[in-house]
């Protein structure tokens, strides 16, 4: 039930999981669940995986974001490289109504450049405004691609990795 509704199949049994009950989480118009609880702490898109980790934490490197050579973002802060807001050069983003959700860290939102420059997709920048506890060294930071632009950790310049983004990114 949802608000005292009753959803149709928003549960159902698969025939080679005997015992397991799924629940219709994704990809359905309308609500599904009010929310999704594990303990006390709710459960975004998914449920972590036990065998996986994603930890926050802080570094003293230098970090310097370029998108088609311009500078948006440096810092000697956190590392995918999270940029303290105060260090971003948001004159240079957009921000927009994009977010997602990640069981990691929470919700994030987005932003494009301002002024798009080839190659570079839309939304190629987030933060976690609204984060799962474990994740709250991250709040606000800023975040980019490392597949769509260039960055430099204490001088050096990152290879930009081929990651599971890279192919939608550049379609974008």
């Amino acid at each position: 039930m949802v608000d005292g509704e009753v959803v149709p199949n928003a549960a159902y049994r698969y025939p080679d999981l005997p015992g397991h009950i799924a629940v219709e989480w994704f990809q359905r118009t309308g609500t599904v669940l009010d929310r999704w609880l594990e303990e006390e702490e709710e459960v975004f898109v998914h449920p972590r995986d036990p065998y996986k980790r994603v930890d926050p934490i802080p570094s003293s490197r230098h970090v310097r974001v370029e998108i088609g050579g311009r500078v948006v973002a440096e810092t000697g802060l956190p590392t995918r490289y999270y940029i303290p807001p105060a260090d971003v050069d948001f004159t240079q983003l957009e921000p927009t109504d994009t977010h997602t959700r990640c069981p990691y860290k929470g919700i994030a939102s987005y932003w494009p450049l301002r002024e798009p420059i080839e190659g570079t997709p839309p939304d190629v920048a987030w933060a976690y405004p609204a984060l799962i506890p474990a994740a709250s060294v991250i709040k606000d930071h800023i975040s980019f691609y490392n597949e769509v632009v260039d960055i430099a950790v204490d001088g050096e310049k990152l290879p930009r990795p081929v990651t599971l983004f890279t192919q939608r990114l550049a379609e974008s």
